[in-house]
């Protein structure tokens, strides 16, 4: 008799995504009915809680803004708290193909965390300048220390198994880049493994984003400020250990 396919948590964190949420839930539920939603509404000010319930998903909602990490730590701690041996992040915009999560949860068959990865030979996602060098750069580091060959640790597209699950529930941080990059050097430096599986992003449905050149400069400070603190708190944990 086989056994019976774990059911997945989806976070969805969602900040002022009224226009964008609830057809990102629909999109979820039309590809797999057997996926559990949870849409985290971060101190929205807008209908996103609203929109999101009507489409189908269970909500959380959060008193003030958090950020994404603050956000996700949530959503950890609900999949660790019912059960759930696996729970991947899908971004409430629109941006993340509903019908890649199958594949990167696949990845947890080889790995405690999968990353869903816009720069593995699918899809049209561009990044250019001092962008694109930073995440090249963030790249390049963290497969060194992960042992992995990884082209995108910036994707919030990522899976986690239930050793990662508890991994992130008592180390998620919620400043900038530290839902990605330091969560990330975090869970490598605590033992986990990690591996990545091609997807192609989409456009952002509703909304724009911030990005022109002052904008990528800035990203590529602070992704070298993040990847610096990163290791060195990745190293406190892993003397400590």
């Amino acid at each position: 008799m086989s056994r019976p396919v774990e059911r997945a948590l989806i976070i969805v964190p969602a900040w002022n995504e009224s226009q964008n949420v609830g057809n990102t839930v629909r999109e979820i539920l039309e590809v797999d009915p057997t996926y559990d939603v949870l849409v985290i509404d971060d101190g929205s000010t807008d209908d996103t809680a609203e929109m999101a319930r009507e489409a189908g998903a269970r909500v959380i909602n959060l008193p003030f803004n958090m950020g994404v990490g603050g956000a996700m730590r949530t959503g950890f701690t609900y999949a660790m708290r019912h059960g759930y041996k696996r729970a991947i992040q899908v971004d409430a915009d629109g941006q993340h193909n509903p019908t890649d999560i199958g594949a990167v949860l696949s990845g947890l068959d080889r790995a405690d965390i999968s990353i869903g990865a816009r720069f593995a030979e699918i899809g049209d996602y561009k990044a250019r300048g001092p962008r694109r060098w930073a995440m090249k750069m963030l790249a390049s580091v963290i497969s060194r220390i992960s042992g992995a060959r990884l082209t995108d640790v910036t994707s919030g597209f990522r899976a986690a198994n239930s050793r990662a699950i508890v991994q992130y529930v008592r180390y998620y941080p919620a400043e900038y880049l530290g839902d990605t990059i330091d969560s990330l050097v975090g869970a490598i430096h605590s033992g986990l493994s990690v591996t990545q599986v091609p997807v192609a992003m989409r456009p952002r449905a509703h909304g724009k984003p911030s990005h022109n050149p002052f904008s990528a400069a800035r990203y590529l400070l602070r992704a070298a400020f993040a990847l610096t603190l990163a290791l060195m708190r990745g190293r406190r944990t892993k003397e400590s250990r």
